[in-house]
């Protein structure tokens, strides 16, 4: 059975709300009858990845500081439901109405304390709340399946997926009391690391790489450090310091490729001193 084919209208509702124009424009890219070709040729899976694009570039703007910008990188992101909930409606399966109903509901469910006659004493409390509340959503989906690391999305970047696998953990009792004590995992996986180097084995390397990562990860959980967040500062922190090497490399006439490590050091730590 062949999905329903759903018409745009045939007039640009330029008076309307600005997103019932936007439903009207994704309607009319995706419409078989002088619809845009590519557009046509998408699905779920294709439009996937610039999904999770458009949300990075809306993390940049903010990373930067260009709010400027930000309402056109959120315009791209909101461009990114309406593709999927027009894909869903052609395929018979839910609507825009449906997508924004959904997570209304949602919210008022998981904020009783706002829309209920229950209470919370501060911000954590309410993340605790909210998390129990999603526990027990997954378990009522997955019955006496579930278990309490299902679901977590696999496509999640894996700083961010390693946090969410730890907390998951954590809501059972399995972690460490204290931060000093992944301390210790991780000089632990340090010298475990250090044992492996003499084998240069490849696919050992990478495992140390990553129990120590891992543990990196859970140390920044217990300090209350987005890790995601801290890595991304640290990336910026490093394109700045050398792209200074490399602009005072360039007022000496010299290439960065002609340089020594020495005096590139001595650039870097000049940089260090600037910032």
């Amino acid at each position: 059975m062949n999905p329903p084919v759903v018409n745009p209208p045939a007039v640009n509702p330029k008076h309307q709300p600005a997103i019932a124009r936007l439903l009207w424009v994704m309607a009319r890219l995706r419409d078989p009858d002088g619809g845009c070709p590519w557009d046509l040729e998408q699905d779920f899976s294709t439009i996937a990845p610039y999904t999770i694009e458009e949300a990075y570039e809306v993390a940049d703007a903010i990373a930067r500081g260009d709010l400027e910008h930000l309402k056109d990188e959120l315009g791209d992101l909101l461009l990114q439901v309406v593709y999927h909930a027009q894909m869903a409606k052609e395929a018979g399966l839910f609507d825009f109405e449906g997508v924004a109903a959904s997570i209304a509901d949602k919210m008022i469910r998981r904020h009783p304390h706002v829309f209920g006659a229950a209470s919370v004493a501060d911000a954590p409390t309410q993340s605790h709340a909210w998390e129990a509340a999603k526990s027990r959503e997954r378990e009522d989906k997955a019955g006496e399946r579930h278990r309490v690391l299902d679901d977590v999305p696999l496509a999640l970047p894996a700083l961010v997926r390693a946090t969410k696998l730890q907390k998951r953990a954590a809501r059972v009792g399995f972690d460490w009391p204290e931060a000093a004590q992944v301390l210790d995992k991780i000089e632990e996986e340090i010298a475990e690391l250090r044992a492996e180097l003499a084998q240069a084995n490849a696919d050992r390397l990478s495992d140390e790489i990553g129990d120590l990562l891992f543990a990196a990860v859970n140390l920044a959980r217990h300090l209350g450090v987005d890790a995601e967040s801290s890595l991304r500062q640290s990336n910026a922190k490093f394109e700045r310091r050398f792209g200074r090497i490399e602009d005072a490399l360039r007022a000496r006439g010299q290439r960065l490729e002609d340089a020594s490590l020495d005096e590139m050091e001595a650039l870097w730590q000049a940089a260090k001193r600037r910032d």
